[in-house]
């Protein structure tokens, strides 16, 4: 069932919805907590989508925050709210409302999602893209027990997760964390397997992929050992591999759907490690509301703790085989990549011939000498 609202308030907004509920024939509400999602109009089927396929597992009430300032003064000026109240099909298994806020009152949108909140039930809020420095001193966000960001969106990925450290709360996430949970319980289990001592690790994927860098420093912070990072094609992480005495620890899934875990004494298995789509992501923030301080932990080490390959060769030849390999990479490797590769490359072939230039010098040098 779907009404629509032109020029309304919150009060009316709250009526249309106990109507709906009666239309529907559902007077009981139901639902565990408020998801806020605060977001544009480009974004905003995408991510409405992905929140009613997570109601499924967790009923709630789904309130969309679109934002329109306006640009021209005249359109500034205009206040409004604009409200679609969802209920049944539609709305997945709670309740859904898109407010569009018109001119001034965007600067105040707590105002009118307050009065819309459900009582004596968590609140989270979301921001698909464009989010706060600060997600906790945000109006919004200060109205939630859980905030959860993505980092993958905004314009430097990797740099972004160093403003989430500096703004870091208890209560704040983001998708990027969320999207390593397969890696980090299959690597955990074969820990467990196998206890071992590991004396380092190496961590593949994606140039500009924020959750490589969050899977790197959550094996450094866990495990306290050197951390390699090198960069494939992708897509996402492809690999981890675990330095033991007994021999390599490697979680390799080079297409983004099967992964292929290999430890020493043991076969080859395949395990499912399919990357995941947004509604599963944010069904599993909403299984635990309470602070995560392994992601705390993780996003608070300096990214820079992760070491670059010793060997430029070396990574000029991941690239060529990223390139020159379509059917196990399905995606391109960043331009900015294939030039630090070739660039490092260059500087130690010119390197080389300086040392062998030197070395000849040298030789020669005494023969000089000798004759004389």
């Amino acid at each position: 069932m779907k009404i629509d609202l032109t020029n309304t308030t919150s009060s009316k907004i709250n009526a249309a919805l106990m109507d709906a509920r009666r239309a529907s024939g559902s007077t009981a509400a139901g639902m565990v907590l408020t998801v806020v999602i605060v977001t544009d109009e480009g974004s905003a089927y995408d991510a409405l989508k992905a929140a009613a396929d997570a109601s499924r597992e967790h009923p709630s009430r789904t309130l969309a925050v679109i934002k329109r300032a306006g640009r021209s003064p005249r359109a500034r000026a205009e206040t409004r709210l604009d409200a679609e109240v969802l209920v049944g099909a539609e709305a997945g298994s709670g309740e859904t409302v898109i407010l569009r806020m018109h001119g001034e009152l965007a600067a105040h949108a707590q105002s009118v999602v307050l009065p819309l909140l459900l009582p004596d039930a968590p609140v989270v809020v979301w921001w698909p893209e464009n989010a706060p420095q600060h997600p906790a001193k945000d109006p919004l966000g200060a109205l939630a027990q859980r905030r959860i960001t993505d980092a993958v969106t905004a314009e430097s990925p990797v740099g972004q997760l160093a403003q989430r450290a500096e703004s870091y709360t208890p209560g704040d996430t983001d998708l990027a964390w969320t999207r390593i949970t397969g890696w980090r319980s299959m690597l955990a289990a074969a820990l467990d397997q196998r206890p071992v001592k590991v004396t380092a690790a190496v961590v593949e994927g994606e140039s500009y992929n924020p959750s490589v860098e969050l899977l790197g420093l959550w094996l450094l912070t866990r495990l306290r050992v050197p951390v390699e990072r090198v960069v494939t094609g992708g897509p996402g992480i492809t690999a981890v591999t675990l330095r033991t005495k007994d021999g390599d620890i490697t979680l390799d899934r080079p297409d983004g759907r099967m992964g292929t875990l290999r430890m020493p004494g043991a076969p080859d298995r395949q395990v499912a490690l399919k990357r995941r789509e947004t509604s599963e992501l944010i069904a599993e923030e909403l299984r635990r509301l309470d602070p995560d301080d392994i992601y705390a932990a993780a996003v608070r080490t300096p990214v820079e703790r992760l070491r670059e390959p010793a060997d430029a060769e070396h990574t000029a030849a991941v690239v060529e085989a990223a390139v020159a390999a379509p059917a196990r990479v399905t995606a391109k490797v960043p331009a900015a990549t294939q030039a630090v590769a070739g660039t490092a490359a260059v500087k130690k072939t010119v390197a080389k011939k300086a040392v062998a230039k030197k070395a000849v010098t040298k030789k020669a040098a005494p023969r000089k000498r000798s004759g004389s």
